[in-house]
């Protein structure tokens, strides 16, 4: 919805904090304003117009005795339940914006007010009175929030970019092994020297720039009642109602699998209107495989659509990529990044929203390493045991990561199955705390993808790449009420394989999407890479220049890797693309 903005101290200026709001002009493009509460203190917004888009609802947006103010970035799915609790307790409203809803709230409610804002957001609310701000950023971390500190400034921002152009930081080399490893930066970490992350979930109530602490928001409650697939699709339908609201033109990323397809499915059943709907489509000669645009189009003859087909080929990748690279404000080891911002492009006219799937994979069990992490878990002594003879064997790619990943800890285990390949232990150090030790073995599995995985890729991706065009990602996946349903079911079998949504599907007469073979959203990296074509040669020719900078933070064979890319098409084409994007990006931040 927007790019927020503050610097406290020494370094705070109205030239400088300018300078942020114009960087991120693509995060909000329909208003922006910057403003200083109180000498030292200057903080800017970048406004997307989506609920109330007439100006009265602008920000910085003031309360009526002038005394606090509020900016922000995403929505608040339940605003109209708290817009009702503040009307009978005497509060006056002059627009229709959520906005205005969320000041009134923090107003008489403050910090404690938090937990129960169901929606997206990072949020500065500043009361002049006792020259305080309150930064806060949702559980999911949809909403990106970043912040740099030292003795003498605070400064936060929605991106890395501008932070690091006013503290003119430096790359953190260090951060290569983790992204090599695992897509991302360590998950306090950023490529950018002194700038970090808010992590998900975290308030602060900051009276000096100096110096704060903080607080936790608790996840939503568990359900009282044992859920089961009715109450799922019940939840998912309020959820997907809630989330595709809006006052701008609203449409979905429609990959033709099972998630997406559920979403709009729900969406059309309740309100039989078609809405504009976006699906990547490779190259005729790589259909057979690479299937999203034939299944997304056999989906919309039985559930109407305004659908669009975006082309993608290995001309328009090299024609793009300059564009997409100045535009990426970290670097995310996943290829769906290009396809999600083609999106973006062509969708930028049409729409100021797009819905998408995210979260149902993480959340319910939906990717291949939880499979072979619950087969694990279920022999775990077993399969200890004969790993270590099997993994020396000629198996397929498949057998032979499964064979090898294994260890003693379940936790290491399962973020072998997750990497791109077997991590250094003392990297996975600082990753071991994420799992949660409440919870069954497997289910902390699923709830470290959705603080880790989706977090630095999948949320990243959907907010850099859509943002980059002016339009607001949406996930009701990740609906308040839909983590409350996850957070009640403890049976395994509900959360291995994604079986409330199949059924979903099934029961809406769309069981051939429900069956369909799960299959990531990326570029067709092997038959590229394989061709040896101008694609090939760009990406060999940018990791071979990579290579000197790898050799100094990766492990001999690694660095050796980066030396000779074209011999690691087969089996690491992922590896190379990441690789691809790193040395791009490092090389256009170092110059």
């Amino acid at each position: 919805m927007c790019g927020i903005h503050l610097i406290w101290g020494k370094d705070a200026n109205e030239v400088a904090i300018q300078t942020m709001v114009s960087d991120s002009h693509h995060r909000g493009p329909d208003q922006q304003a910057v403003y200083s509460p109180w000498p030292g203190l200057w903080i800017g917004v970048n406004r997307l117009k989506i609920l109330h888009p007439g100006p009265d609802a602008d920000q910085p947006f003031w309360s009526p005795d002038g005394n606090t103010l509020l900016i922000w970035n995403g929505e608040i799915y339940n605003f109209l339940e708290l817009k009702k609790l503040l009307t009978r307790m005497g509060v006056e409203f002059l627009t229709q914006s959520d906005t205005e809803v969320l000041l009134h709230y923090l107003r008489y409610f403050g910090v404690d007010g938090l937990k129960n804002l169901e929606g997206m957001f990072s949020l500065l609310f500043v009361n002049l009175i006792d020259q305080s701000v309150v930064v806060a950023r949702d559980r999911n971390g949809e909403k990106p929030l970043y912040f740099s500190q030292n003795p003498d400034t605070l400064a936060i921002s929605s991106e890395t970019r501008s932070l690091a152009r006013l503290t003119q930081a430096e790359l953190d080399t260090h951060q290569i092994q983790p992204y090599f490893y695992l897509r991302s930066p360590i998950p306090e970490k950023t490529f950018f020297k002194g700038i970090r992350p808010w992590k998900p979930g975290r308030f602060s109530k900051i009276s000096q720039h100096s110096t704060f602490r903080w607080d936790t928001l608790p996840d939503p409650e568990p359900q009282q009642a044992a859920p089961d697939q009715k109450s799922f699709i019940q939840c998912l339908s309020g959820a997907v109602q809630r989330q595709f609201h809006a006052d701008v033109p609203h449409g979905i990323l429609l990959s033709g699998g099972a998630d997406s397809s559920l979403i709009y499915s729900l969406w059309y059943k309740e309100t039989g209107i078609p809405l504009p709907a976006y699906t990547i489509e490779v190259e005729k000669k790589y259909r057979k495989k690479y299937s999203d645009a034939t299944f997304a189009k056999q989906l919309v003859r039985q559930v109407p659509a305004e659908h669009h087909l975006v082309a993608v080929s290995q001309q328009i990748f090299l024609d793009r990529w300059d564009e997409y690279l100045q535009g990426v404000d970290q670097p995310i080891g996943d290829s769906a990044g290009f396809l999600t911002w083609l999106i973006g492009d062509q969708a930028k006219n049409q729409v100021k929203v797009l819905a998408s799937g995210a979260g149902a994979d993480e959340l319910w069990g939906g990717y291949q390493r939880h499979q072979a992490f619950f087969q694990y878990l279920n022999y775990p002594g077993f399969w200890g045991q004969i790993a270590p003879f099997l993994s020396k064997w000629p198996l397929g790619r498949t057998w032979k990561k499964f064979m090898q990943g294994i260890d003693a800890d379940p936790r290491i285990t399962f973020m072998n199955f997750a990497a791109l390949q077997n991590a250094p232990k003392e990297l996975l150090e600082d990753y071991l705390r994420i799992f949660d030790s409440h919870i069954s073995p497997y289910k902390q599995a699923l709830d470290f993808d959705r603080k880790v995985y989706l977090v630095q890729d999948v949320l990243k991706i959907q907010d850099k790449a859509l943002m980059a065009h002016g339009i607001e990602g949406r996930s009701p996946y990740l609906d308040s009420s839909m983590i409350s349903i996850w957070r009640s079911v403890e049976d395994p079998k509900a959360l291995l394989g994604k079986p409330w949504i199949k059924q979903g599907l099934e029961d809406l007469n769309l069981g051939w999407i429900a069956s369909r073979r799960k299959f990531g959203f990326g570029l067709p990296l092997t038959e590229w890479l394989g061709e040896n074509g101008p694609f090939a040669q760009r990406v060999f020719a940018s990791i071979r220049d990579f290579a000197p900078i790898a050799a100094k933070e990766l492990p001999p064979d690694v660095a050796d890797f980066c030396r000779n890319p074209e011999k690691q098409v087969k089996v690491h084409f992922l590896t190379l693309y990441n690789l691809f994007l790193l040395a791009e990006w490092m090389k256009l931040h170092r110059a």
